[in-house]
């Protein structure tokens, strides 16, 4: 029996392989089954290089050219260095972005219930990854991400975005105190109220921040996938109380 391939979910937006992952098409067994991409998690690291040299061959790319960072829920942006070849390269160090303009390369950031967000320059030829927790988006890391590019030339009118799958609304029950916080910063849009139970709409609050940093509505594509309501698909950390997988959310820079 051959094993399936793994399987990503796509943007029709972007013009470039990238992939936001699901949970099938990998080796990992137990509550990590089985595209599980995160080493922190818990998982054997055989199982999880095995996965990745899966999906770097599902979306024919050197596995050393992946560049990914040690997420810590800041809003820090790397921009890549060198690499390729057919070993994982460390971190890039602690951020929770990294971009780059190498041709062949890719980036990535891991999630579990967070925001990912991919950005595409089609004029500059550079791709981004950026992870987007609650505090992220407070801290409006994906601003930083289009600043980190527009210093390098890029214009925020011509970026793309793909918002990819997260928790969403219906399964995001958070405090009075954050909800407040974020109707503050982002407007009352991004909280839903149902009885005492206050809901977040994190992908919404991305969303905003995008098109405030200079992203055209229309180049934005926010895909309406929940990581905690549908558990064949996808790994959740709040749904399964911290122990799951990861998924990995890449950009290749070929075009």
């Amino acid at each position: 029996m051959i094993a399936p391939a793994p399987s990503f979910l796509c943007s029709a937006l972007l013009p470039v392989p990238h992939g936001f992952t699901t949970r099938e098409g990998g080796v990992s067994e137990g509550v990590h089954a089985s595209l599980n991409l995160g080493f922190a998690v818990g998982d054997a690291r055989e199982r999880v290089e095995e996965n990745h040299r899966r999906l770097a061959a599902r979306v024919g790319v050197e596995l050393g050219a992946l560049h990914t960072v040690k997420q810590v829920h800041g809003d820090r942006v790397l921009e890549a260095e060198e690499g390729g070849g057919d070993s994982l390269r460390p971190t890039e160090g602690e951020a929770d972005g990294v971009w780059t303009e190498r041709p062949g390369h890719w980036v990535g950031v891991g999630t579990a219930d967070c925001v990912p967000v991919l950005l595409v320059d089609p004029d500059r030829r550079r791709v981004a990854a950026i992870h987007s927790g609650w505090k992220g988006t407070d801290a409006r890391i994906v601003a930083r991400a289009v600043e980190a590019l527009v210093a390098r030339g890029s214009r925020a009118d011509r970026l793309l975005a793909a918002v990819g799958p997260c928790i969403q609304r219906c399964c995001y029950v958070v405090s009075e105190d954050l909800g407040e916080r974020f109707t503050a910063r982002f407007g009352p849009e991004v909280i839903h109220r149902e009885g005492a139970e206050v809901r977040l709409n994190l992908s919404l609050a991305v969303s905003r921040t995008l098109r405030d940093a200079g992203l055209v509505a229309e180049r934005v594509d926010v895909l309406p996938e929940c990581t905690a309501c549908d558990a064949h698909r996808f790994f959740s950390h709040r749904r399964d109380a911290g122990r799951t997988g990861r998924h990995l959310n890449f950009v290749v820079n070929r075009f």
